[in-house]
């Protein structure tokens, strides 16, 4: 009867669909594959596509520089852009985007939400005084808290802090040229003004940026973020999914950024600058010091170290910043008339000895000691038609990884990319981020080919085959392996229809139950979408997703979802409701749902159940909004959810997220 009711509601759901102006996110989750990304790698892309999105680039006063920060758009797109600006001037409609050959409907859906056309200055505009900063600079206070309508077994008897969960944020900014933040997080279970944390919050993070003043292009004091070359040194933003990353057709960005997340993961402290010492020639530098949270062996040093940030527990406790890391490095980088090149190093110190169980064989390389060092080249040309790129990086050992693209767009309806990959088993780097199958830049060569196609005026096609080679054992795989990476999508897209198809296999080898021989490990993934909009502010979508695994034994899962949305001036509101089944969790399904501001999870479901979410936001004014989201989790197939001390002694989960942002 739960089953027949769950269909029922997503039926009626339905009859009332039609769309509202999406978000980026919306958009940005048609090419998101959280099984690719830890949840911790795409809170990080979230959060830096949130900050692009609060402070929008003004395509009349943009450079090269500004617009390589979208990590959706190619080379070519971007040389693109700029040859148009540069050809016939400043634009002034949004509509002129459209004229840009190389841009699909991807990019055209999404640059909006992080570019607008400005006025044209009858000047070059210059770094304003500090008159003008304190004046007109913009200030935003965002307090955002989580009530679980349930409790944990931690929250009665092992957890040291209260069960709810809370940030508070302030952010200012004037334009595109300074920035400051100051955030604090605590997650559940962690104490407040207590312990370890007198000073209230678990974590905070804390930056100023200027950029464009004079020579100096970018500078940031406090935690921030570097990516150079295409990461395989330097890379402490994320590591893009392979779908995504037919979007900017393998291009890595050059980036310097303040770490404005609750994330404990891959960020620097301390100082940072970017100097343009001529138009073709830069440099960046950076120092930091930081403590980190390292797992113990008996002797002292440390066995691993921790990104995720609890901090609940006694022991969890024990473990917050028992360790710091040393820092120092930076790249130089030239660039003229398409061509550029690079050099890129970094250098780590411990103040503790990094020392991991290497007795299993897949650990044997794993970074050890308490000095590091990585070099490497970075190079490439880009050309109107295609674009080449590259780097090759060597640790203090001696062991090499080398990651090469190209791409090539031969008409403005055709793209194709190839990204070559060889990451030595002796390679290791504390900060790289390499394109691959796993967030290790180690261990593994392949060959990556991807297309987008337009065939049709409204048929989009993408897809791509990637395989892999891992000469050394890897995580369940004691020997030698390989692996198989393939999908297809295609989208037909009309004026207020838009159906999407998506298929994806993944072919790898993993050990038997005796850990003698290697066996398949066959995974299979299917999506099926129908949305429909409407000018009166409606939107909906029907979402069905299928999975299969097979490794030891076989299991399947599916889900169907409805989202339904309306939107007016000052208030909003979405409903996701969405039924599952799936035999066990290798054949989990995630279910995407509207987020609050700064906020981001990509859950996954298995067992059989029911989800739904509702969102909300209203506009008290022009300078204060209220949001919420309410989600509510039945499981059909069990008396508790989860385990240890995260076990809920119920079938059912409620949780009230509430957010309040104050601008002024």
């Amino acid at each position: 009867m739960k089953h027949w009711l769950a269909l029922l509601l997503l039926l009626i759901a339905h009859t009332s669909v039609a769309q509202q102006q999406q978000t980026w996110e919306q958009v940005w989750q048609e090419v998101m594959m959280p099984e690719d990304v830890e949840e911790e790698g795409w809170a990080a892309y979230y959060d830096q596509l949130q900050q692009l999105a609060d402070h929008p680039i003004d395509l009349n006063h943009t450079t090269r520089e500004d617009l390589e920060q979208l990590p959706f758009l190619s080379e070519q797109q971007v040389m693109d852009i700029i040859e148009y600006l540069d050809r016939y001037g400043p634009m002034r409609s949004m509509n002129e985007l459209k004229m840009i050959r190389s841009l699909d409907y991807q990019q055209i859906a999404l640059l909006p939400f992080f570019v607008y056309v400005g006025e044209v200055a009858r000047e070059e505009p210059r770094f304003p005084s500090l008159q003008n900063i304190t004046r007109y600079g913009k200030h935003t206070v965002t307090a955002t808290g989580r009530v679980p309508f349930y409790e944990r077994k931690g929250d009665q008897n092992g957890y040291l802090g209260y069960r709810y969960r809370h940030s508070l944020r302030y952010e200012f900014s004037y334009g595109n040229y300074v920035k400051a933040g100051l955030i604090g997080a605590q997650d559940a279970g962690e104490p407040f003004f207590a312990n370890q944390n007198s000073w209230g919050y678990d974590t905070y993070s804390y930056y100023i940026q200027v950029k464009k003043l004079g020579i100096l292009e970018n500078a940031v004091i406090g935690k921030y973020k570097v990516a150079a070359g295409m990461g395989l040194v330097l890379n402490t933003s994320f590591q893009l999914g392979k779908l995504a990353t037919l979007q900017n057709m393998g291009r890595q960005t050059n980036t310097l950024r303040a770490h404005s997340s609750r994330s404990e993961a891959d960020y620097f402290q301390g100082a940072a600058a970017t100097i343009k010492l001529s138009k073709p020639l830069s440099v960046t530098a950076f120092a930091s010091y930081r403590p980190i949270d390292a797992t113990l062996n008996s002797d002292g040093t440390a066995a691993t170290l921790i990104t995720s940030g609890y901090h609940r527990t006694p022991t969890e406790i024990r473990k917050k910043y028992n360790t710091h890391l040393s820092a120092y490095g930076g790249s130089i980088g030239y660039r003229q008339n398409g061509l550029h090149l690079g050099a890129n190093a970094v250098y780590t110190h411990m103040d503790r000895t990094l020392q991991p169980n290497t007795k299993t064989l897949y650990r044997r390389y794993y970074p050890q000691g308490d000095r590091f060092f990585n070099a490497s080249l970075d190079y490439g040309y880009t050309h109107y038609r295609f674009a080449i790129s590259g780097e090759t990086a060597m640790n203090k050992e001696g062991a090499v990884a080398t990651l090469n693209t190209i791409s090539f767009q031969p008409s403005g309806d055709l793209s194709l990319v190839a990204i070559q990959r060889f990451y030595s088993y002796k390679y290791s780097g504390l900060y790289a981020h390499g394109f691959g199958n796993s967030s290790r830049t180690q261990n593994e060569s392949g060959l990556y080919l991807g297309f987008t196609w337009q065939p049709l005026a409204h048929l989009h096609l993408q897809g791509y085959a990637d395989y892999a080679y891992s000469a050394w054992p890897r995580y369940q795989a004691a020997q030698a392996s390989h692996s198989w990476d393939m999908l297809l999508q295609g989208d037909y897209r009309l004026s207020r229809w838009n159906l999407t198809l998506r298929h994806r296999t993944r072919l790898q080898q993993k050990d038997n139950a005796s850990k003698t021989t290697l066996i398949p490990s066959n995974e299979h993934r299917t999506r099926l979408v129908a949305a429909y909009s409407s000018d009166a502010g409606w939107t909906g979508k029907t979402q069905a997703d299928y999975a299969y695994s097979a490794y030891k034994t076989t299991s399947q899962g599916w889900i169907v979802s409805e989202q339904v949305g309306y939107q007016q001036k000052t208030w909003q509101a979405n409903l996701t409701l969405g039924y599952f089944h799936t035999d066990d969790y290798a054949s989990r399904i995630y279910l995407y749902e509207r987020q609050l501001q700064h906020e981001f999870s990509f859950p996954s479901y298995y067992g059989n159940g029911l989800r739904l979410a509702l969102f909300a936001q209203l506009s008290l004014n022009d300078n204060l909004r209220l949001s919420t989201r309410l989600g509510y989790t039945n499981y059909f197939d069990r008396t508790s959810i989860g385990t240890g001390l995260q076990e809920i002694a119920q079938s059912h989960v409620t949780d009230l997220d509430l957010q309040l942002r104050w601008r002024f």
